[in-house]
């Protein structure tokens, strides 16, 4: 069933599954976190189940408990009485052979507007388990705009952490 995309807050719905659209800033990190299938498996359920933002302390909500097309979810930015509640929504969910997880994009009240994939890989010809978060985004408020460079690095930092909370050793 496709999406609606009048919710979101960027015109390129679903883009983040091919090549990112120009316009924004881009970004992807892949991680090796382990090997073998049952590694593989239990990464993408838990990366379903919101593990990455439940493991950097950013989860709020959402609608369904793994995550689905048209899901909503709230993920806090930021600390203290500066923190913001940012809604997003589900676009699509991976169920590939060697690639699981989801993508979300950006609603109103989002400090950002775009896309990030939470995603893990299993290679078959060695067995290496990768995390991956790739994004294309722009900012979505003034002081993201004002932000600049320090928002792309706090969104570095923040995918590192998101694929750390799915690593093996971290269950």
């Amino acid at each position: 069933m496709p999406i609606d995309p009048t919710p979101f807050t960027y015109a390129e719905v679903g883009a983040s599954k091919g090549e990112f659209p120009t316009g924004y800033h881009h970004f992807r990190i892949r991680r090796r976190i382990g090997s073998g299938r049952a590694v593989f498996e239990r990464a993408g359920a838990d990366i379903r189940a919101y593990r990455m933002q439940r493991g950097t302390g950013i989860f709020r909500a959402a609608s369904t408990p793994v995550a689905e097309v048209g899901t909503r979810l709230t993920v806090r930015l930021g600390a203290g009485p500066f923190g913001i509640t940012a809604p997003c929504q589900v676009v699509y969910v991976l169920e590939e052979s060697d690639r699981l997880g989801f993508a979300y994009g950006t609603l109103p009240g989002h400090p950002e507007c775009g896309e990030e994939v939470f995603a893990v890989e299993h290679d078959p010809a060695d067995g290496s388990v990768y995390g991956v978060v790739a994004a294309f985004s722009r900012p979505g408020a003034w002081y993201t705009r004002l932000g600049g460079p320090a928002v792309r690095i706090i969104q570095r930092y923040m995918a590192g952490r998101y694929i750390d909370a799915v690593r093996p050793d971290q269950a």
